[in-house]
């Protein structure tokens, strides 16, 4: 070949189809436990050891079932939580009652109301506002109540000034989850030089 026929398409396609084979290609040699592979062998070569298949494996049974049981139950305990947090009742209010000293504050004092709300022990949130004698009325307010508590305590102070003597009234106003007010505290406020 000289260097005007050369070709590197021609070159690379010898490499890679290799030369022309025979159609039926015999192996050259035979011996004994020789195991030959590679392009070209054929299947009547020998294996260096006896190939004989074992009895096919006996099919296990239920082992598919056994294999699945521990994910399903934790499966099915998980979906048992999620529905009973779901659908059971959240909290309640069963009792609400509201006190403070009677005797009320001293002069230029603050009254410390007291609520206590008592609930069935599921967690939530109670929504309630106080509203006054003199007139005024607290924004809506929020208690969260935890798990496994049984009542929730809410304050309201009150502070006075000045000389005089006033009839107060505190009154809770439960707004959430169930509408309940419960009597409201009294007590006066004395200031008398």
């Amino acid at each position: 070949m000289s260097n005007d026929e050369y070709s590197a398409t021609v070159l690379g396609s010898h490499w890679i189809s290799g030369p022309p084979q025979p159609a039926d290609v015999a192996p050259d040699r035979v011996d004994g436990s020789v195991l030959r592979f590679g392009p070209g062998v054929t299947a009547a070569a020998i294996a260096p050891f006896p190939v004989v298949p074992g009895p096919a494996a006996p099919a296990r049974r239920g082992g598919g079932l056994r294999r699945y049981a521990l994910a399903a139950a934790v499966l099915v305990v998980v979906l048992a939580c999620l529905a009973w947090q779901r659908y059971t009742p959240g909290i309640a209010v069963r009792d609400a009652a509201v006190t403070t000293d009677p005797a009320g504050p001293a002069c230029g004092g603050t009254a410390d109301v007291v609520a206590v709300v008592r609930t069935n022990g599921r967690p939530g949130t109670v929504t309630y506002r106080w509203v006054r004698s003199d007139g005024t009325r607290s924004e809506t307010l929020t208690e969260r109540v935890p798990r496994g508590s049984q009542e929730a305590t809410l304050h309201l102070l009150w502070t006075f000034h000045g000389q005089g003597t006033y009839p107060a009234k505190a009154q809770l106003e439960l707004l959430e989850p169930t509408r309940r007010t419960p009597p409201p505290a009294q007590f006066t406020y004395r200031c008398v030089p």
